[in-house]
């Protein structure tokens, strides 16, 4: 057990250094889009997007390790989960800003060569802003769902553990009844050769007592006789 615990950590320590430094990158580069401009920023946006989407991917092959530990190894690493969790979606909420500022330097660029409607980009923004939000309760609808899946299936995994830890007491309770059903056939046995011996040795007394009781009776009756 202690090899198999072994080797899950490991396996979850590489996980969360991948993660970390995929973060670290997501970061960076982050903090570098409202920097650039035009196609530069675009770019850097969906690069962005792709490293968010790798990172969730991570998230869940450390969940599902995760959930093959137990006991306090679970649990703190359960927190840490929490803590990328959170971590990933700060920097989704960034990644938005990012893009709603991206959104609003191509309207800007676009009002400067163009005659449109002036209320054209307002009411894009304002749909963009509103496409941002429902993604942002979508994502929330999501996560709390993701939630109540982990802990149905914690729980599941406790019953599964409480019915294989009453399967092992039957087991044994059925082990230790046959062990006295072989000691009682055995006591059996030895009672009823006990019995028989008692019953011969019975017969064997009873001969002999007719046996000196006809030689006394013999003897008398010769004694008298002659």
């Amino acid at each position: 057990k202690g090899v198999a615990l072994s080797t899950k950590m490991s396996v979850i320590e590489d996980l969360e250094q991948n993660f970390g430094s995929l973060t670290a990158d997501i970061t960076a580069k982050t903090g570098r889009i409202p920097k650039l401009s035009g196609s530069q920023k675009q770019e850097v946006i969906e690069e962005v997007e792709r490293h968010v989407s790798e990172a969730h991917e991570l998230l869940d092959q450390i969940d599902i390790e995760i959930q093959s530990l137990s006991g306090a190894a679970r649990q703190k690493a359960s927190g840490r989960l929490k803590s990328y969790r959170k971590d990933i979606s700060t920097a989704e909420k960034e990644l938005r800003r990012a893009r709603v500022a991206l959104y609003d330097y191509e309207q800007g660029r676009d009002e400067l060569m163009g005659p449109d409607d002036p209320h054209y980009s307002e009411d894009q923004r304002t749909k963009l802003l509103d496409n941002t939000e429902r993604l942002d309760r979508s994502s929330q609808r999501l996560e709390e769902g993701y939630k109540i899946a982990l802990e149905t299936q914690q729980i599941g995994n406790e019953i599964m553990d409480d019915l294989s830890r009453d399967r092992e007491t039957i087991t044994r309770a059925r082990e230790r009844l046959r062990d006295t059903d072989s000691n009682l056939t055995k006591s059996g046995q030895l009672l009823r050769t006990m019995i028989r011996r008692m019953i011969q040795n019975k017969i064997v007394i009873a001969i002999v007592c007719i046996i000196l009781i006809a030689a006394i009776i013999t003897g008398i009756y010769f004694a008298v006789n002659g």
